[in-house]
């Protein structure tokens, strides 16, 4: 029996490293747009941002630190495949 307790059956494979890959992408974009939209949200309402301006720059920092942490984790994960 696998480690996961969870027998698989003949002709079934698990994921493929590929898909591991975009899913630790995916995971690392979602955590690093919420760390984005906390910290630019703080930085934004402390600069004094309002309105459309407020929104352009939480777009900004949810997209990019969500890019560069979804980067990260899918090289990470990557590697363990």
């Amino acid at each position: 029996m696998p480690l996961g307790g969870i027998p698989q059956r003949q002709g079934q494979g698990g994921q493929s490293c590929f898909d591991k890959v975009k899913m630790g992408f995916g995971m690392g974009f979602v955590i690093g747009a919420s760390t984005g939209f906390l910290f630019g949200g703080f930085q934004a309402f402390r600069f004094g941002l309002r309105g459309r301006e407020l929104a352009t720059t939480l777009v900004k920092a949810m997209g990019q630190a969500g890019g560069s942490f979804g980067v990260f984790m899918a090289v990470g994960t990557a590697l363990r495949c």
